[in-house]
């Protein structure tokens, strides 16, 4: 088949990998460059870079609905388009006439929005997949053409979710190419009772009072924010990221409290820290951080509270 691709995050990449083994892909469009790092250089996307190491047709836009960009799409007169982790909504009169698809990573008509794989993570679910739909007028609400799920293990942390997801795609989004090219496709319609939103994270999430709330809540919170925004505590008086954690049997210790072995007792339960980073340091397991701050056995992790800054008046 002849494929429009259009994509930016990794999540695409095992994706297209395949169909560009499969098929043509006869153009691949993603959004600009950005910059990136510490110095700001402008960065393709993943999408990107993986076409420009292939010299595929690429397009990076702004906006894909400008009417030079999509007739410039449009004229390629492809078989079919696959949209993955875009980053833009496609106009009704872009897709005039185009079949496309999208693969969502969730299982519709759960976790529709901007962050459904960490939010089934934040929100403890044993279990998450993706979804192949129709493109339709509200976000994540098309028909729903093939899905494929798996479990989410108790330690995994959100970037370990999404890579495995990011597998899943190949093989759900092949089947409903060869369906809709034999004429036999046939979409099931969501349950609008059963949506639930993904929405955005956000700063104001990114800390936990390990002294409040349950061992469960606090592991999956911690697990599902590891790759942005982080979960920050402050140690003592350090300032530091959990980046993994497990649940584990509760210590002694009163709940808040960091034990020599990295438990800390929950209102209920309690969890070991597994992998940590002070703020402006490099990630390391829990061992190899205790090793330099002894001290900080014993000491209450509370929760982090970002500075406010003030401006002089006059």
């Amino acid at each position: 088949m002849r494929l429009v691709f259009l994509g930016s995050g990794a999540f695409g990449i095992p994706t297209i990998e395949v169909l560009a083994a499969r098929h043509e892909i006869v153009q691949v469009v993603s959004q600009p460059d950005r910059p990136a790092g510490r110095g700001k250089t402008l960065t393709p996307t993943p999408i990107s870079q993986w076409a420009l190491e292939r010299g595929l047709p690429l397009v990076r836009c702004e906006d894909v609905n400008e009417q030079s960009v999509r007739e410039a799409i449009r004229a390629t007169r492809a078989d079919a388009w696959v949209v993955i982790a875009f980053g833009q909504k496609l106009s009704r009169e872009l897709l005039d006439g185009v079949f496309a698809i999208n693969l969502h990573g969730s299982l519709l008509p759960a976790y529709r929005g901007a962050a459904p794989i960490q939010r089934a993570v934040i929100d403890g679910c044993a279990e998450t997949g993706v979804s192949v739909i129709s493109l339709a007028e509200r976000m994540d609400a098309g028909l729903v053409y093939a899905t494929a799920s798996r479990p989410i293990l108790p330690s995994e942390i959100s970037d370990e979710v999404h890579d495995a997801l990011a597998q899943l795609g190949p093989a759900v989004v092949e089947a409903v190419l060869a369906r809709h090219a034999a004429g036999t496709l046939v979409g099931a319609t969501q349950d609008e009772s059963l949506a639930t939103r993904a929405r955005k994270l956000s700063k104001a999430e990114a800390t936990v009072d390990l002294a409040t709330v349950d061992a469960g809540f606090a592991r999956a919170r911690i697990n599902g924010l590891n790759a942005w925004p982080g979960c920050t505590v402050v140690v003592g008086e350090l300032p530091v990221k959990l980046l993994r954690v497990e649940e584990c049997a509760p210590g002694d210790g009163e709940p808040g409290v960091l034990g020599a072995d990295g438990r800390i007792n929950a209102r209920t339960g309690a969890i070991r820290v597994l992998s940590i980073q002070p703020v402006g340091g490099k990630p390391m397991g829990i061992a190899e951080f205790l090793n330099g701050r002894p001290k900080l056995v014993g000491c209450r992790v509370r929760p982090f509270v970002p500075p406010t800054t003030t401006t002089a008046a006059g």
